[in-house]
């Protein structure tokens, strides 16, 4: 471990991974400005899993309950997803794409895999397989 004196911030992981992230939010954006990384892994984790509960949808998604109810809630007033009453237990509050969500979803996972491209673009495809093992067990 090392000690204050020792510590320089560009070498911190946590400092690495925001100035990382920084910079696929930046292209994110300039690809997909119609919405946020939130909302769209929302929407494409829905394109995957089909109508789930909106908590389970948080949890997928590795957001609290609060964001996902707000990111749930700006996709809902943009159409693009619906909510309803599970069928068994009406507290229970299930969320689906609509036919526009279903049609943006679609056109915007092409435009996010260039996404995803462009930021590991710095990187051999050996290491952006690397990269992302060793992040998945720290995640």
């Amino acid at each position: 471990m090392s000690s204050p004196k020792n510590y320089v911030l560009d070498e911190q992981i946590g400092f690495v991974l925001r100035k990382a992230n920084q910079r696929h939010i930046a292209i994110f954006a300039k690809h997909i400005g119609e919405l946020t990384p939130p909302q769209f892994a929302a929407l494409a984790k829905l394109d995957e899993v089909g109508e789930t509960s909106q908590n389970q949808l948080g949890t997928l998604v590795a957001m609290d309950g609060a964001t996902i109810k707000g990111v749930i809630d700006r996709l809902c007033s943009r159409g693009l997803v619906a909510l309803g009453k599970h069928e068994d237990d009406r507290r229970r509050l299930m969320v689906s794409l609509t036919d526009t969500g279903r049609e943006a979803v679609t056109r915007l996972k092409r435009m996010a895999a260039d996404i995803s491209a462009e930021t590991v673009a710095p990187l051999t495809p050996d290491e952006t397989a690397t990269l992302m093992r060793l992040l998945s067990r720290i995640s």
